[in-house]
């Protein structure tokens, strides 16, 4: 168990400025932190998070209450316990976290996906290939959470980076070697992989979603760059989109380290061309950078998981020295729950969940059912409360375009 003043040490060798102790003693065994009171024991640093709708000074007696022995905040607590003070809880909050537990991040191979559409099937499809290769590897998504050990269901796509970094470092000693991680333009913005360092990456596209917070897909576009500009390790790689207009910004900005993957081919990259497409999945050839070309059968129908595989052999190229295990590996790729995910009944009809939620993404999955559908297509779907309010009547219009039946 490291000594909070070693911590702090460390801590201003590797990020460059202090976090200094502003009152108390730092000779003190510390092995956890959290910005949640209720999460708080023996040896736990509090960090006193300053939300929209709570402060986490309010907390600060629970938390002692609770067991923790140090603050991390902005402002003085008012408990008499050791107050390491930052002008920035949020960032400082991952980045005292990653050295708490061991920089995990330094004993996995790290991978992340981010983009609109497509995070969590790719991620699913990134970690399938590493684990048929026999490399055990852990996720955080949208669906799920697995240390190693098991999965339990995701709160959010992308948790607190305190939480990151205990599961990280849970991933360790469970033996994994690899992790892969949706990116979240939320947890971007707001500081939630600080501590955390990327070998790859993938982009998958950029279309409209929570503007309500972002306000302006520009502002979303640069959240979601950031990932590439702040988190990868030296000599990163990322594969991006090159049939989407925001994934080429990020090639042309990071060529060579960024490689394109698309259906149309543009320079050189990973571009896949069809060769067959129906309920049962998608055959496709990829040409590559290194030559030759690959044969690939994806279980999983519908053209936009063409693009997920590719975005998933783009990045895991290089880092599979027997490329024929990754087609191997997509060619038993299961479902993914809730992703085109499909029930067939015995009277022929066939039911499909989706998550898809914004225009892009149900145009998409409702044009591809629309293709296999021989008779005719329902749709139910519906809308978040307190989302982006103008994405709804383009979700209508594309439901009432596409389908023959619609309930809203």
């Amino acid at each position: 168990m490291p000594m909070l003043s070693s911590v702090l040490n460390d801590f201003e060798e590797k990020y460059g400025y202090p976090l200094k102790l502003k009152s108390g003693d730092g000779d003190i065994p510390v092995e956890h932190v959290t910005g949640d009171s209720r999460d708080t024991f023996k040896n736990s640093v509090f960090c006193c998070i300053k939300g929209e709708n709570s402060d986490g000074l309010e907390y600060a007696s629970a938390a002692a209450a609770n067991g923790a022995v140090a603050f991390l905040s902005d402002r003085k607590p008012a408990e008499n316990l050791p107050w390491i003070m930052t002008g920035n809880v949020r960032r400082d909050m991952g980045r005292l976290s990653a050295l708490v537990y061991g920089e995990p991040c330094e004993k996995l191979k790290m991978f992340a996906v981010t983009g609109t559409n497509g995070k969590s099937t790719t991620a699913w499809m990134i970690r399938h290939i590493l684990r048929s290769c026999g490399i055990k590897t852990g996720i955080f998504g949208t669906i799920v959470y697995d240390d190693g050990s098991g999965e339990r269901e995701a709160e959010r796509t992308t948790p607190e980076s305190c939480e990151i970094q205990r599961l990280l470092a849970e991933m360790v000693k469970n033996g994994c070697l690899a992790c892969v991680m949706e990116a979240s333009s939320h947890g971007l913005d707001l500081g939630r992989l600080e501590g955390c360092a990327f070998d790859g990456a993938v982009f998958t596209n950029l279309s409209e979603e929570h503007l309500d917070y972002h306000g302006a897909i520009e502002n979303y576009f640069l959240a979601k760059e950031r990932l590439f500009t702040a988190f990868m390790k030296p000599g990163w790689r990322a594969a991006c989109n090159a049939d989407d207009p925001w994934a080429k910004r990020l090639i042309d900005r990071f060529a060579p380290v960024a490689v394109p993957f698309g259906l149309e081919p543009a320079g050189e990259g990973y571009f896949a061309s069809v060769t067959s497409s129906d309920a049962s999945g998608s055959g496709f050839g990829v040409s590559t950078p290194e030559g030759g070309n690959i044969r690939v059968f994806l279980p999983l129908p519908g053209r936009f998981n063409v693009y997920n595989a590719l975005g998933a052999i783009a990045l895991l190229f290089p880092f599979i020295e027997d490329r024929s295990a990754i087609s191997a590996a997509l060619k038993t790729m299961p479902q993914v729950p809730g992703r085109l995910e499909r029930y067939f009944f015995s009277n022929g009809a066939c039911a499909v969940i989706d998550f898809a939620h914004t225009p892009a993404a149900l145009k998409n999955v409702l044009s591809e059912l629309r293709l296999m559908c021989g008779g005719v297509l329902t749709a139910v779907f519906g809308h978040g409360g307190e989302r982006f309010r103008q994405n709804r009547p383009l979700l209508g219009l594309y439901g009432a375009q596409i389908c023959d039946k619609l309930i809203i």
